[in-house]
C-alpha cells in the first residue's frame, strides 16, 4: 500500500495495493498488523455505512469525550472528504485537509481521534464506509458548522444540503474548551 501524508500529521491518505485481471479486481481494504505499522488502528470497534445524494454534507463531526478514529472509503460513487484538526494546542488547530475519494480511486483517508470529520457527495449516487475506534456516543456527539470562516474550508459545493443537526452546529470559535480534545504531543 501507498501512504500519502497531508498537510495534516496524523492524516494519512492510503492507497491500497490493487490486483486485477480481466475478470475485475481484488485489494486489501484493511489489515491491522499493516495499517498498525502506520498509526492506524489499534483496532476499530465499530463500522458504518452511510448513503447520499449529490450535494449531500455530512459533518463536520467528532466525539467528545471518547474520541473517534475514522478510516473513510467510498465503495460508490465519489465524495469530497476533509479532516480538521479541533485538538486544543495542536500547532495546526483549526487547519483541514481534504481528499477526493471514490469507488475508481479506492482511496481511504484516516481521520486520527480528535479530528473534526465530514464530506460532501460529488456524484449523483455515493455509499461512504468509515471504520471506527470507538462506538458511537450519544452524549460525546458534536459538530462544528461546515463552512465557519475561520476554517475556510474550500468546499466544492456553495449550497450544500444539510441535516437539522449540521445546519444549526457551532462555530470553532464557539465551542466551549471543555468539549473539545487536547492536542498530547507525540
Amino acid at each position: 500500500m501507498r501512504i500519502i501524508e497531508t498537510d495534516l500529521p496524523g492524516c494519512l491518505v492510503i492507497e491500497p495495493r490493487q490486483f486485477g485481471d480481466s475478470r475485475g479486481w481484488f485489494m486489501e481494504s484493511w489489515n491491522r498488523d499493516r495499517y498498525a505499522g502506520h498509526g492506524i488502528g489499534p483496532d476499530f470497534l465499530q463500522s458504518n455505512l452511510s448513503r447520499s445524494a449529490k450535494g449531500v454534507l455530512r459533518g463536520l463531526h467528532y466525539q467528545w469525550p471518547d474520541p473517534q478514529g475514522k478510516l473513510v472509503s467510498v465503495l460508490e460513487g465519489e465524495v469530497y472528504d476533509v479532516a480538521v484538526d479541533i485538538r486544543l494546542g495542536s500547532p495546526r488547530y483549526g487547519q483541514w485537509t481534504a481528499a477526493i475519494l471514490s469507488a475508481e480511486n479506492r482511496r481511504q483517508l484516516w481521520v486520527p481521534p480528535g479530528f473534526a470529520h465530514g464530506f460532501v457527495a460529488l456524484s449523483e449516487t455515493t455509499l461512504v464506509s468509515y471504520l471506527c475506534t470507538a462506538a458511537y456516543d450519544a452524549e460525546a456527539d458534536a459538530a462544528l458548522c461546515w463552512d465557519d470562516p475561520d476554517l475556510a474550508i474550500d468546499w466544492p459545493v456553495a449550497r450544500p444540503q444539510l441535516s437539522a443537526k449540521d445546519t444549526a452546529a457551532p462555530r470553532l470559535g464557539e465551542v466551549d474548551a471543555a468539549r473539545l480534545p487536547e492536542f498530547e504531543a507525540p
